[in-house]
């Protein structure tokens, strides 16, 4: 899937992909086109297509942000237009020129089914139908991909940096907690324009602004709040959270639905694609990022459909890229390399258009260019900075090795006594920290949105005490781990209710502490997502925390580490250690932690070891 020039196949050689000639057309523009959904309401769209009299594939993507930059000549619809498609953006219902009432996410469903069949019916359609396009864009393709059955039109999609359980990538996170260092802030940049069609022009410039790709400082807050000073600092710690459900009342009416329902369930089922897999009936190329805040939507949709689906060719037809990039990229920032800190190298950036345009060249107009004869899956592996073709995700030859947790009680910060290794531990006395909600652990970096994300040096938070640390010996080999990454950890809280974190760390013989994974779990979502039950108190149980997946070689040299925690925020909300349900609550309660490894309560990090 990626440039002939960076392409290997499953043992590691060098492979050149077919491209075939390609005819080019001059573009011209439809604007504001207008399609009638089932129940009245009227959505608008523009149209780049080629110059010419005919009929050809069309490829929908549906915004929330406005349709408006989907005619730049240069972007990504110009591009596809000029290989002969007619490329589709249509504004979201309750957005810009689109009429109705905007509700987030679930609306995408039947909206659109409703568009790729409207979409099939335009006079410049051949009646062949893909859809396409990153981030929210994902999500209404992969929304579609919920709605059994799905649109006959529809023959592929290519959902690009998109979640696929919007309870456990989106709103919250996988392990229960809430994505709370993106929530608030996107809820008010999307507001703007939800704000302009209230006819509130008062209060549109008082929300918090949006320069240069960078949200500034807090002046004035539509709602009273005086906050001034930046937003992780204040917003993001004011409590009860379930004011911000009124504060936002009119620039985000959903809100207080979405914290209303922490809870996974019926709810947020309507929104899983993972749930819907065995009613998927077309291609999919996912393409996600290591350090993307919905990491986790391509490999789990593409694992789902391909296990499920009633239909052979969606079965057949999953393809998954997975690149060293954050949020973003590398569509808008094609000069960008990597996330954070590290600069992954010019085999970091790949030419996306060029291989959606493969994809779709296949599947919608029967060009045999040999993307369905490579491998299936691409990764970025980091470390040695090179892509890698696998069978298969996960890897059909990783295997699952345990490291396991070691102190003599000392694992308190880097200069502490945590070890790991491959032995399982004896009767070692347990680590203990105190949590206090109040001085939670900051987030530096990591799978982020808004807040600062990617690789960043993770050696400031490793010198808290309430952060234990374990890390093995220098590694005398390479050692790849690629494929889904969890710890197993036993411990116990004074608390009813409260966080365990870990993050996976590549230690550098340097010392730069360089993140690869966090994750988190909700003590009362230990057993069930849907079906929280508090603690007993100084009763010891088994956590699975879930930190999602990598590919990354630790050097010779380098060390393995895990920290253990009880927050990490504002990427994740803080608990309150209370009991309460989420959104209540105004004052936190310190909790003290402990943390088990002896040989009937063996806690470790569970690594997807490839042999070499």
């Amino acid at each position: 899937m990626l440039r002939a020039s960076r392409t290997t196949d499953a043992q590691g050689d060098a492979v050149s992909l077919i491209v075939p000639a390609r005819r080019e057309y001059r573009v011209t523009t439809e604007k504001d086109v207008p399609m009638l959904s089932r129940d009245g309401v009227t959505l608008y769209a523009d149209v780049v297509r080629p110059d010419v009299d005919g009929r050809f594939p069309v490829l929908l993507s549906r915004t929330p942000y406005g349709k408006g930059g989907s005619t730049d000549p240069n972007g990504p619809n110009t591009f596809f237009a000029r290989y002969g498609y007619v490329s589709v953006t249509q504004d979201c219902r309750g957005r810009w020129a689109s009429e109705g009432e905007y509700d987030t996410i679930f609306q995408e469903a039947a909206d659109g089914y409703d568009a790729v069949e409207w979409a099939a019916r335009l006079p410049w359609s051949n009646g062949r139908v893909g859809t396409t396009g990153q981030s929210y864009l994902g999500l209404t393709q992969y929304l579609i991909a919920c709605n059994d059955p799905m649109p006959p039109s529809l023959q592929a999609m290519a959902p690009v940096s998109a979640s696929s359980d919007y309870h456990q990538s989106w709103i919250y996170h996988t392990g229960g907690a809430s994505l709370w260092g993106w929530l608030v802030p996107y809820a008010i940049f999307k507001g703007r324009n939800t704000l302009r069609r209230l006819g509130r022009d008062d209060l549109v410039e008082r929300v918090f602004s949006y320069i240069d790709g960078e949200y500034a400082q807090i002046r004035q807050t539509p709602f009273g709040l005086n906050f001034t000073t930046p937003l992780q600092d204040d917003w993001f710690r004011h409590l009860p959270i379930e004011d911000w459900g009124e504060l936002l009342a009119e620039t985000a009416p959903y809100f207080a639905d979405h914290i209303a329902h922490a809870d996974d369930g019926e709810y947020w089922y309507r929104a899983n694609v993972n749930r819907h897999a065995e009613s998927v009936t077309v291609p999919m190329l996912h393409v996600t990022s290591w350090y993307d805040i919905f990491a986790e939507g391509g490999p789990n949709a593409y694992q789902s459909i391909k296990a499920r689906s009633r239909h052979a060719p969606a079965r057949d037809g999953q393809r998954l890229i997975i690149g060293p990039w954050g949020h973003l990229l590398p569509y808008s920032v094609p000069s960008s390399r990597g996330a954070g800190d590290i600069d992954f190298g010019p085999d970091a950036l790949i030419d996306l258009n060029e291989t959606l345009l493969r994809w779709f060249d296949h599947w919608l107009k029967d060009v045999e260019n040999g993307v369905m004869d490579e491998p299936p899956v691409s990764v970025f592996t980091l470390g040695e900075n090179r892509w890698q073709a696998l069978g298969d995700w996960p890897p059909p030859g990783m295997r699952l090795v345990r490291w396991y947790l070691h102190s003599e009680a000392g694992a308190n910060s880097a200069r502490g006594d945590g070890s790991l290794s491959t032995a399982p531990p004896a009767d070692e006395p347990p680590d203990t920290f105190d949590y206090d909600p109040a001085e939670p652990v900051p987030t530096l970096g990591g799978n982020n949105l808004i807040i600062d994300l990617g690789v960043q040096d993770q050696l400031p938070v490793e010198e808290r005490d309430d952060v234990l640390v374990f890390t093995s010996e220098p590694l005398a080999r390479p050692l790849e781990v690629t494929g889904p990454v969890t710890v197993e950890l036993w411990a116990s809280s004074s608390a009813v209710d409260t966080d365990f974190t870990a993050k996976l760390v590549d230690v550098r013989p340097d010392g730069y502490a360089m993140n690869l994974l966090d994750g988190i779990i909700r003590a009362r979502y230990r057993d069930s997502a849907s079906d929280p039950a508090p603690m007993q108190p100084g009763t010891p149980y088994r956590f699975t925390i879930d930190l999602w997946a990598t590919s990354n070689v630790f050097l010779p040299g380098h060390r393995i580490r895990l920290e253990v925690s009880s927050s990490n925020f504002p990427r994740f909300d803080r608990n309150l250690n209370t009991g309460q349900p989420f959104g209540e609550g105004e004052v936190g309660l310190p909790a003290h932690q402990s943390v088990y490894h002896q040989a009937d309560r063996p806690s470790c990090v569970v690594l997807p070891v490839v042999p070499r």
